[in-house]
């Protein structure tokens, strides 16, 4: 999927330049395009190398969380919703552990220990699916959820913003809750009604009402508060949060007597040879954005949408974020390059760039999630997954325009 993307940026970018020479005789748009290879790759360079010291930071306090054993207690409180939600894998069985660890490190933003821990899970699920080749109930719940996001801590993002100049990168975080709650909530309730599981159980109605009636609680006290007073809100509860979080780590780690600066050094090399990981992938990415929009093809087709909703009468700045929705259930690597040129073309606290941050962090790469995670047990028949998958998609980035536009608007 990713390769066939990635190529068709290209190809797409050069049948148009090649039209706009032969048919109005635009002789420099070669040239555009060369230009726009060579600064990208650099932008991409940079972009990641700044990433560096922030990303290392953050996984490191990460790593001090994982090994107090907070995923651990998360994955221990995920568990009994589970257990209803998906009645046919039996009490005890590898799978439930599995798929509880990887949604406890999905809901911590350890990425790099969710996909393992899932892949796992994935393959323990195949040894209670009959049919190998067609996509279980529990399989497809399984990976609806992770498709609808669960990440509480969007640390990339924050470290993105910081890198790109966000005078508060951190204030997109109530935003990006609010949306990826709606985003997993869609997904969960169309699973449901098309498996027919059973909500209104006494433990799943705890958890859901539970959440829901936090999330609305966030939801009043902003309502109640100018715009200009709710991005300061927003941002300082977000930082305090944030900040909590490293002090309840220091604090656990002293009480299991747990060593946190060695683990903070472990997770911070981790952090390092992530950021140089990153470095091909960005580049790849933003080079192919870049000649794709040199091209003048993003722009018209942006251009388009954004007149067919002038004569609706309809804003239209939510447009410029559009790019990153539409990759967003593509390609994870694409969306990201999409954000960031968001937030460089316009300003990481522009109303585009925080917008295009809180539609990055409010839903997952669908698609991908689908292949990697069935590719790796050999399912063909995915069922209702995508469908399922697509509506949660749709939720995440409906509710995270609307947010966008409520906080920041």
């Amino acid at each position: 999927m990713l390769n066939a993307i990635w190529i068709s940026l290209f190809l797409i970018a050069f049948a148009t330049a090649l039209i706009r020479f032969v048919a109005f005789g635009e002789t420099e748009i070669f040239n555009s395009l060369m230009t726009s290879m060579f600064e990208m790759s650099k932008t991409g360079f940079e972009i990641s190398i700044g990433l560096t010291g922030v990303l290392t930071l953050w996984l490191g306090i990460l790593k001090i969380g994982e090994r107090c054993g907070l995923v651990a207690w998360i994955a221990r409180a995920i568990e009994p919703l589970f257990r209803r939600l998906a009645p046919e894998i039996p009490a005890n069985h590898p799978a439930m552990g599995a798929i509880v660890m990887n949604m406890a490190a999905n809901v911590m933003g350890l990425d790099n220990a969710a996909t393992p821990i899932g892949i796992r899970a994935m393959k323990a699920l195949q040894e209670l699916n009959p049919d190998k080749e067609v996509a279980s109930n529990a399989q497809i719940l399984f990976l609806v959820i992770n498709t609808s996001s669960v990440t509480l801590f969007p640390l990339a993002i924050f470290t993105y913003r910081a890198q790109l100049g966000a005078a508060n990168p951190t204030d997109v975080f109530v935003p990006i809750l609010i949306s990826t709650y709606l985003s997993t909530l869609a997904g969960l309730l169309c699973v449901a009604m098309i498996q027919k599981i059973n909500l209104l159980d006494r433990v799943v109605l705890i958890y859901l009402v539970g959440i829901t009636l936090l999330m609305a609680a966030i939801v009043y006290y902003f309502s109640g508060l100018d715009q200009s007073e709710m991005q300061q809100q927003s941002a300082l509860v977000s930082n305090f949060a944030l900040f909590s979080l490293v002090i309840a780590f220091l604090i656990i780690a002293a009480l299991k007597r747990i060593n946190a600066y060695e683990a903070f050094i472990d997770g911070a090399k981790e952090g390092f040879q992530t950021a140089i990981t990153i470095i091909p992938f960005l580049i790849a990415m933003l080079v192919a954005i870049g000649v794709f929009r040199s091209s003048g093809v993003l722009d018209l087709i942006l251009e388009c949408i954004r007149d067919g909703l002038t004569r609706l009468s309809m804003d239209t700045r939510f447009v410029d974020a559009l790019p990153t929705a539409l990759m967003k259930p593509l390609s994870g690597s694409g969306a990201r390059a999409m954000m960031v040129d968001a937030m460089q073309r316009a300003g990481a606290d522009s109303f585009s760039g925080r917008l295009a941050c809180i539609v990055q962090g409010s839903t997952e790469t669908t698609f991908y999630v689908l292949t990697v995670y069935f590719g790796s047990v050999g399912v063909k028949n995915m069922r209702h997954s995508i469908g399922c998958g697509l509506a949660a998609d749709f939720a995440g980035i409906t509710a995270a325009i609307a947010t966008g536009y409520w906080f920041f608007g």
